[in-house]
Formats: structure tokens, sequence, C-alpha cells
């Protein structure tokens, strides 16, 4: 039996050690939760369902460092990798005037700045030196940070000689050497959307004619040494010590208008209202949520910049 002056103190470890579990509990609880707030709210429109995954062959082309590539046995997946001899990169067999063009993506962990693995659709071969280009770029990083995946469009040239990008970065609500997620570029007349899981994460409107492409692009995907600015602006370099650096593309999906296809080909449209430019409410929801939650850079927002190069923003 306990002294009369033991009790306060066991009743106050008593007490601790209820209130421990009582927290334990409301954390177990609570974990669903925070885990849901960090997926962004559902687009109610998922345009990558509206095409079926293709055969590398029946839509790509392998541009440069076959020896860096490596196809699966069902001829659907490819490995992109590396090393200190070289990158490698494919091109689709056509070009096209607008489309969906999307691709899922798994990047490796670890120590790998200064590494851009690449989807974009472009036409530099084309129209060397005066080229337009859409990027979707998953820049590498060093352990303890994440991804960044960089949004980016080039107009006539802006590309080439003095840079002129328009680029919108993300910090993305994943962790993007997980697993493979989809990243996809949806370019019509009056809009390029960039989408992730089919997450609209930007909208890049039609404004004026010197501001958006509109000549036949091809798609391709890539991954190669971008030391100079991609990590922290080339703080960090590709450290060849860890190569190889592997980057797998699966689920290649093209669908849209070729650059010779009859002028009755319809363009992808953006939204669920096929009638109108206008994103639906639920995909502008999903896509304010992406940049208040992922955004870590606008290149609208950067006073550092000249606007008068910037007539959009």
């Amino acid at each position: 039996m306990a002294r009369p002056c033991d009790l306060p103190v066991q009743q106050q470890q008593a007490a601790a050690l209820l209130l421990a579990c009582t927290l334990a509990l409301l954390a177990v609880q609570l974990q669903p939760c925070r885990a849901q707030q960090q997926q962004p709210p559902s687009p109610g429109y998922y345009p990558s369902s509206m095409f079926r995954p293709l055969g590398f062959s029946e839509a790509y082309r392998t541009l440069w460092g076959s020896q860096h590539q490596t196809l699966s046995p069902d001829g659907k997946s490819l490995t992109l990798w590396m090393d200190s001899s070289s990158g490698s990169g494919f091109k689709s067999a056509r070009a096209y005037r607008n489309g969906y063009f999307g691709a899922s993506v798994r990047v490796q962990p670890g120590y790998t700045a200064g590494v851009n693995t690449a989807f974009y659709l472009s036409n530099s071969e084309e129209y060397p030196g005066h080229h337009d280009e859409i990027d979707m770029e998953l820049l590498g990083t060093v352990p303890g940070e994440p991804y960044t995946l960089q949004t980016n469009v080039y107009v006539r040239g802006s590309g080439d000689g003095t840079i002129v990008g328009r680029e919108m970065r993300f910090h993305l609500w994943f962790d993007p050497t997980a697993d493979f997620h989809h990243y996809a570029i949806i370019w019509n007349p009056d809009q390029i959307l960039f989408l992730v899981d089919d997450v609209p994460i930007r909208r890049y409107e039609r404004k004026t004619e010197a501001t958006f492409p509109d000549r036949e692009m091809w798609a391709y995907g890539s991954i190669w040494d971008a030391s100079d600015w991609a990590t922290d602006g080339g703080r960090y370099r590709a450290d060849y010590r860890y190569q190889p650096f592997v980057s797998r593309f699966a689920g290649l999906k093209i669908g849209g208008c070729a650059a010779d296809a009859s002028t009755g080909c319809q363009p992808v449209p953006a939204s669920p209202s096929s009638g109108t430019a206008a994103l639906s409410a639920q995909q502008e929801a999903a896509m304010r949520w992406a940049q208040r939650n992922s955004m870590v850079y606008y290149y609208c927002l950067d006073a550092s910049r000249d606007h008068a190069l910037y007539p959009e923003c």
C-alpha cells in the first residue's frame, strides 16, 4: 500500500502517461488527414485516359546516345542513362502542329546535381538559331533537397543566343524518385497546359502572336549534363563519381494533329468543355493548389528580369 506522501507523485506519473498515450493516439488519427492535405484536389478531367500507351517504335526514334539506352522486352518503356562519356535522347517520328504529349518518368535518387531529365517539344533542328520549345525538365539535386520540375516556353529564337526564358518551377508534392508519374503537355491554338498526373500546374495562354509558338514541333526525351545552371544556378555540378545517372520513361502517349494532318483535324481540348479555351472550375482549383503549395519560381514575379521582354506578364 502506498504511503500518503507517494500518491501525488504516482498520480502525476499516471497523468503524464495518460497524456502521452492520448497524444500518440491523436497523432495516428490525424496522420491520414495530413497525408490527404498534401494531395491536390481532383481536376475532374483526365486527358491522359484519352490516349493509349504507345510502343517506343510506334512513335519515337533514338536521336543520340544509342549506347546509353535500353528498351524493355515489351518495347513500351525506355531506360536512359548518362555518364562522363554521354547522355542520351529520343525524338518523335512525326512533327505535330498541336496535341497531347505525355510520358511517365521516374528519376534516380541520391546525388544527381547537374542532371537534366527532359520531356519537351521543339523544332530546333528545323529552325536552328530561331526555334520554338516547350519544356518539362526534372532538374537533379543533392541529398536532402527535392528535385525541381522546371516548365519553360521559348518562342521564335528566345532560347537561342540571348536567352529569354519563361520559367515556372515546382518542388512537387511527391518524391519523383519513388515511382513513375505522368508529365504531359497539351499544346493547342489557345494555350499550353502543363500537367502532372493530369493535374494542371501551369497554363500559358496565347496573348500575342509574338509570344506563342505556332510552328510544327517534335516531341523529345533526354538525359544530359546541365551543370552550368540546373542545380542552384550551377552551384552544384554533375559528379561522375556517382555515375551512371539513370532515368526511366514509360507510358509514352501522343495524340493530336500531325503537321501533315488535314485541316479538319481538331486540336486536343485542354478542358472538358471543348467549345471553350477556359479551364473548368475544378481544373482551376487544382492548378491554384499546385501553384500555392509547390511553385518555387515564376519569371513574371522576378524583379531582376527585364519585363519589357515579357509583354504577356
